[in-house]
């Protein structure tokens, strides 16, 4: 009854096996050379501030919300590739609520426009 799921079942165990392995063996076999350069924070090509950013300094909001922002229209894509695949299937019911789904984000990009959050100063 459970034979169709098998290879699912051995690809989720071979790729759990995978990161563990690799998880584990990293520390031994992997590069030791450290230097300063290598133990510095990255900022985007910029040198580093010299005060830390817990407590001395503060990170711009800006970063976030472009995140989030990216993360919001990613998972958009994520939902619409589903219905694109399967348009024919869904018919009318289908087409109305993509609309809907559609509208709904797009309110969201023009409310996140609106208050500047795609503006970059």
């Amino acid at each position: 009854m459970l034979d169709p799921y098998l290879p699912l079942v051995l690809m989720f165990a071979l790729a759990g096996a995978f990161a563990l392995f690799s998880v584990t063996a990293a520390p031994y076999i992997g590069p030791r050379r450290y230097n300063r350069a290598k133990l510095d924070a990255y900022e985007c090509g910029i040198e580093p501030s010299p005060q830390p950013v817990v407590g001395g300094g503060r990170m711009p909001v800006a970063y976030y919300l472009t995140a989030m922002l990216f993360i919001l229209f990613d998972i958009e894509m994520v939902f619409l590739y589903p219905f694109a695949v399967s348009a024919d299937r869904l018919g009318l019911f289908g087409l109305v609520e993509i609309a809907l789904f559609v509208a709904t984000v797009g309110f969201a990009y023009a409310y996140v426009w609106r208050r500047g959050g795609l503006d970059w100063n």
